[in-house]
C-alpha cells in the first residue's frame, strides 16, 4: 500500500486513470458503491483507479470551529480504500492556494494537467473549487468539453436515508456501534497512545490500557466488546469509555482491557475495534459490586468471535 502525500508525486504515478475526489471519511457502504463504478471506469480506460482525498479535512483550514471529528486516520482510510479496489490514494494537505482555486482552475490544473484524468465517478452532492462553486452540473460540462466520461453514482439507501459519513458519525457519537458498523465497510476502530493511568484497574484484577491522543471520534460513554492487536496478534478487548462514576471521577477516559494478555504497552499506539455495545456506565454501590460486574463483562466479551 502506497499513500501519496502530494500532487507532485501523484503526477508521476497516478496519471491516466479514473478519478474520484472526496473525503471518504469512514469508508462506508455508500462509498463502496461509488468505488465499484470507479473500478469499472479504470478498467475501461486501462488506467489506475485513483482517489483524491484530503488530510486533514478542508474544514480544518476554512472553518476550524466546525470541522467534523474524523472517523478514520488517513492510513486506515487508505487501507480501506485499497481493499475496495482503489489503486492509488492521494492524500492532499489542504492549503489556501489549493482551496482558493476556482472550479474551472481546479479542473484544469489538478484533474487534467496533474492527473491526466481519463474518467471520473462522483456522488450527486459533489462540490469543488473555491466556496464550493462547482457542482456536478458544472463538472459534467467540464468533463464533456474535455471528452472525459463522468458517472454520477446515486447514494446507497439506508431505510429511506442516504448513507453518509454524517450518519455514521451520529451513530457512533450516540454509542450505536452496531448500527454504525452496518453502514461501514469494516468495523469501527479508534487509535490512541497507551498512557499511564491510575492503575486502579490492575488493583481490581482487570488491568487496562488507557488511551490518549485519540485520532478519531470516540463512541459515547459505555462498555463495549471489541478487539485489538499487539504485534499482529489479535486479542479480545473489553472497552470502557467515560468517567469512573464509582470512584467519583469526572474525567472521560478510554480504557481497554485485553483478555489473556500480559505485558507492557506504555507508549505503544493501539488500534481498537468496536464490535458491539455491552452496557451503559453506572455508579456501583461498592467496589465489590464493580468488580463482580467487570467479571460479567469480561465473560460476555470472551464469547465474542475474533475477526
Amino acid at each position: 500500500m502506497t499513500l501519496i502525500r502530494d500532487l507532485d508525486q501523484a503526477s508521476q504515478v497516478a496519471r491516466g486513470g479514473a478519478i474520484s475526489i472526496g473525503n471518504f471519511d469512514g469508508v462506508h457502504r455508500g462509498h463502496a458503491v461509488l468505488l465499484k463504478q470507479l473500478r469499472q471506469l479504470a478498467d475501461e480506460v486501462g488506467g489506475p483507479a485513483v482517489v483524491l482525498t484530503f488530510d486533514p479535512h478542508p474544514a480544518s483550514l476554512l472553518r476550524p470551529d466546525r470541522a467534523p471529528v474524523p472517523l478514520t486516520w488517513i492510513e486506515r482510510r487508505a487501507d480501506l480504500l485499497y481493499r475496495l479496489g482503489v489503486d492509488r490514494v492521494i492524500a492532499c494537505r489542504p492549503t489556501a492556494e489549493l482551496l482558493g482555486l476556482s472550479a474551472t482552475d481546479f479542473f484544469q490544473l489538478v484533474i487534467r494537467d496533474r492527473l491526466d484524468c481519463q474518467a471520473m465517478a462522483e456522488g450527486p452532492n459533489f462540490y469543488f473549487g473555491k466556496d464550493r462553486q462547482g457542482d456536478v452540473a458544472m463538472l459534467g460540462q467540464l468533463c464533456q468539453g474535455a471528452a472525459i466520461p463522468l458517472r454520477i453514482v446515486e447514494p446507497l439507501d439506508n431505510q429511506g436515508q442516504m448513507v453518509s459519513s454524517t450518519m455514521v458519525r451520529a451513530a457512533i457519537a450516540d454509542g450505536q456501534i452496531e448500527a454504525a458498523n452496518a453502514m461501514l465497510t469494516a468495523p469501527y476502530r479508534i487509535s490512541g497512545l497507551v498512557a499511564v493511568g491510575s492503575q486502579r484497574g490492575a488493583g481490581l484484577g482487570f488491568p487496562t490500557a488507557n488511551l490518549s491522543d485519540l485520532q478519531v471520534l470516540a463512541p459515547a460513554a459505555g462498555v463495549y466488546a471489541g478487539q485489538t492487536w499487539v504485534n499482529e496478534t489479535p486479542y479480545r478487548a473489553a472497552i470502557h469509555i467515560g468517567p469512573n462514576l464509582t470512584f467519583d471521577e469526572g474525567q472521560c477516559k478510554v480504557e481497554v482491557h485485553l483478555l489473556d494478555f500480559t505485558g507492557d504497552l506504555y507508549g505503544e499506539r493501539l488500534e481498537v475495534q468496536f464490535n458491539r455495545r455491552v452496557r451503559g456506565i453506572v455508579k456501583f454501590a461498592s467496589v465489590d459490586d464493580l468488580r463482580n460486574q467487570l467479571g460479567r463483562d469480561i465473560a460476555t466479551v470472551r464469547n465474542e468471535p475474533l475477526s
